[in-house]
């Protein structure tokens, strides 16, 4: 297997910007039955969605979709691309002022929301061969839902060659331009609390979104809650590296259990400043931790700044190897062959930080796992950062469905460009997104939603590698909200879902809502779809207390539904088995039971000993 960090050294080709006159134009489609003149209610039937769908042999449920401009003054062409799923036949239409409904955003940068649609919690699952069917743990069954490609140029959305974005505070008074016009097209969505929901990238859409919508007077929505799943909310050294050994403590199958190797890693989180002790409440600031590169060789990837390092450390170098073609991975075989850096010595704590990877421990950890570790070093097969447990690979969205002539006329899809799930130049140029992590504006953020009583929602996937919850934990305890600094107390109240299965761990307090999901990677309703969805319902939508901190009036302090889920320290143990194939013969490799009950020995006595 590949080694993803040494593979940096074969991509030190410089990566073009693109011109203004290089990137692509795009425009809406005008279909027969438009209205003349502005949006209002007369385009509800414009953009209404029959009940069959291309290769459907159900009826669809009742929604509405197409482009909607975004009021930028010079770009008539620059629109979002929506798809309204209505929870009732007539609910987005009907006068229902506080009835709720709800929006979700994909991140990237640059990945159409409809990966969330088909993939994970719209009404509509696609399977990889194109085939669909009905979800049965749609996000829609507990309100109104509208998922939005944006920012412009994004998914279905268009753009002029020189209407992209040139950072986040554009997207953010784009988003509220496009929501201007859709609250004229349904009224009501003007006064129903609007629930805005996200994952990954969307950690800093939805930040710079509220920190438009707290600039203005008279905002076309009401928001009440924001809920981001496995968010990109702080820095990239806090949410990709810094998690790094809190991973191996959740699935210590990444190092087959070496309590030396453990130690080894445990020395370089203390050199590079990883080591950061959350307390409850957490008892002062946290430093911003710089990036400290290796010394002995040269990675042009990681020395560029952090606003370039934006779209993900890891996903990036996934990126270009799935690029390459035959020869070159080839090469780089031969190569990684050849400087396996003596991994056996250099994996003992010596007292120094690793001169080859420096504190880019995550890759470290991803190289020492392909090389030495099973099932990854006998299989061949690639880390699956979103999903540590499955390397088998991340579904996808067939284009050449959304992509058909009947798709696009159904859903009102522009005919000036191709649809795709991803898009390189959300802001005009690849990987250059200028803005500062919304981390730098969070606590001026929180004080906002707390004033407007809008509650803030944090969930992560236990197996999602390249957004780990740990960097959630630390953002949270890093934040002021409600007057004091993080949560008061560790989060570890246990919540089931509607089957009564464990489902992993939540914590509330003064507004905010913290959920780690058991079993779910990065794309947390994809991977547990019927915990997601008593999730959304719960405690993005509902008012469920449990994990809820309540201050009794004697002065007790209680958790609503106890603090004895199966957490040791602050990791929520992994999965036994690791999902691996060998020809085309699926199988889970699990260790002996010895070496797990060791390792559980050992790491409490190191939770002990701290």
């Amino acid at each position: 297997m590949l080694a993803l960090l040494p593979l940096l050294a074969a991509f030190s080709t410089a990566v073009f910007a693109q011109t203004g006159s290089d990137l692509p134009s795009s425009f809406p489609h005008v279909y027969p039955g438009q209205p003349r003149g502005d949006y209002s209610p007369a385009w509800q039937k414009y953009f209404r969605v029959g009940d069959r769908l291309p290769n459907a042999t159900f009826p669809v449920p009742s929604s509405y979709a197409g482009n909607i401009g975004v009021q930028r003054a010079g770009h008539p062409n620059n629109t979002l691309f929506f798809w309204a799923v209505e929870k009732q036949p007539g609910s987005l239409t009907k006068a229902r002022s506080t009835e709720p409904w709800g929006i979700w955003l994909n991140g990237g940068p640059g990945s159409s929301s409809l990966i969330g649609f088909f993939l994970e919690n719209g009404p509509i699952r696609m399977a990889a061969n194109g085939t669909i069917s009905l979800n049965p743990y749609s996000w829609d069954k507990v309100s109104d839902f509208v998922w939005i490609d944006q920012p412009v140029g994004v998914g279905w959305s268009t753009a002029d060659a020189a209407g992209y974005i040139p950072d986040e505070d554009q997207m953010g008074a784009d988003f509220m331009g496009f929501l201007g016009n859709l609250v004229k097209v349904f009224p009501e969505l003007a006064h129903r609390p609007l629930h805005l929901t996200g994952e990954s990238y969307a950690g800093v859409y939805i930040p710079y979104i509220m920190k438009a919508y707290f600039s203005m007077s008279k905002p076309p929505v009401k928001i009440a809650k924001i809920a981001i799943g496995d968010g990109s909310i702080a820095s990239d050294v806090v949410f990709e590296l810094l998690p790094s050994t809190n991973i191996l403590e959740t699935y210590p199958q990444l190092i087959g259990y070496d309590q030396d190797v453990y130690k080894y890693f445990k020395k370089q989180e203390h050199l590079c400043g990883y080591d950061i002790n959350l307390t409850y409440p957490q008892n002062g600031q946290i430093n911003t931790l710089p990036f400290i590169d290796a010394r002995e060789r040269d990675v042009p990837f990681l020395a560029k700044s952090a606003k370039v390092l934006k779209r993900g450390l890891v996903g990036e170098i996934m990126d270009r190897y799935s690029a390459l073609d035959a020869t070159q991975k080839d090469n780089i075989a031969v190569e990684r062959e050849t400087k396996t850096w003596k991994r056996d010595l250099s994996m003992r704590a010596n007292g120094t930080l690793d001169p080859w990877y420096g504190c880019a421990l995550l890759p470290e950890l991803i190289d020492y796992a392909l090389n030495y570790s099973a099932p990854w070093n006998f299989t061949g097969q690639d880390f699956n950062v979103y999903d540590i447990t499955d390397p088998m690979g991340n579904p996808t969205v067939p284009p050449a469905y959304l992509n058909d002539p009947r798709v696009r006329t159904a859903l009102h899809a522009p005919t000036s460009k191709d649809w795709a799930m991803s898009f390189d130049f959300p802001f005009g140029d690849i990987f250059n997104d200028p803005s500062p992590e919304p981390m730098v504006f969070l606590n001026e953020l929180a004080t906002n939603t707390t004033a407007h009583n809008i509650g803030v929602v944090l969930f992560s996937g236990n197996d999602d590698a390249l957004i780990a919850h740990r960097g959630t934990e630390v953002t949270i305890q890093n934040t002021t909200f409600g007057g004091i600094q993080g949560f008061t107390r560790r989060p570890s109240t246990p919540w089931n879902d509607d089957e009564g299965k464990f489902a992993g761990i939540v914590h509330q307090e003064r507004g905010w809502t913290y959920v780690l999901f058991r079993g779910a990677g990065h794309l947390v309703a994809a991977k547990t779809p019927a915990a997601a969805l008593t999730f959304v319902r719960e405690f993005v939508f509902g008012s469920n207390p449990t994990g809820l901190v309540v201050h009794a009036p004697a002065g007790n302090t209680v958790v609503i539904g106890g603090e004895n889920a199966p957490v040791v320290g602050d990791v929520l143990p992994g999965a036994d088995g690791i999902v691996y194939t060998l020809g085309k013969k699926a199988s889970t490799f699990v260790y002996p039971q010895a070496t797990r009950a060791a390792w559980t020995t050992f790491l409490k006595s190191q939770e002990t000993a701290v």
